[in-house]
């Protein structure tokens, strides 16, 4: 490492949809200069198939994510400075794919070789540096769902995001990778209110140090 150089750091972001995930990357990348790293959902091409089947598309969709999730990964890896991820590889297994099969909409065996494929592929992974867990209920995600009216989120059922926050918290419970930072967003301004920025970012010190 060249004198004065700081090493990289892998900073992931997790929570539940409407959690606050893009506002803390992009707060902590225009606050330090971290590089961004955004999940890939553009890129999907089975998406509108799985939105209007998802008991046909469910594990097509799934390998689709997690193949770009993968590429994503192994290209943060390579960065020379630090990184903030939104979403990660784990997320979408833990997760999204977990709550289809819960839910039967993939298959026993589909979930079998689906969970094959991701346990191969994180063997090959470097795991975060800090996991950034953001905590809010689910009146409040679903209220910033609506207000932020992007197309594609407006008819998630109640019922789902409830579902999801479950599954975060299991994961959360058993995630031991990295140490992780609890910021509730519900009740943190730290866009807006500089006290509360101040609370965020003292917080996350330590871990940049």
């Amino acid at each position: 490492m060249l004198p004065g150089a700081k090493p990289r750091k892998f900073i992931a972001v997790a929570g539940n949809i409407g959690a606050g995930k893009s506002t803390m990357v992009q707060f902590l990348c225009q606050t330090y200069g971290f590089r961004p790293f955004m999940e890939p959902n553009a890129l999907n091409p089975y998406l509108d198939d799985f939105y209007a089947d998802m008991n046909a598309w469910a594990f097509h969709s799934q390998v689709s994510f997690l193949s770009h999730k993968f590429r994503l990964h192994m290209e943060l890896m390579e960065e020379p400075s630090t990184v903030v991820q939104d979403r990660t590889i784990y997320e979408d297994a833990e997760i999204f794919a977990r709550s289809l099969h819960q839910s039967g909409r993939m298959s026993d065996r589909d979930w079998a070789t689906y969970t094959h494929l991701y346990e191969a592929m994180t063997q090959a992974l470097a795991p975060p540096d800090l996991l950034i867990i953001l905590r809010c209920s689910v009146r409040a995600v679903r209220r910033r769902i609506k207000s932020r009216g992007r197309a594609n989120e407006q008819a998630i059922p109640l019922k789902y995001l409830k579902e999801l926050q479950t599954l975060y918290e299991d994961w959360f419970s058993r995630w031991d990778l990295s140490p992780t930072l609890e910021i509730n967003t519900e009740k943190l301004d730290y866009i807006s209110d500089f006290i509360h920025r101040r609370e965020v970012t003292d917080a996350i010190a330590p871990f940049l140090e």
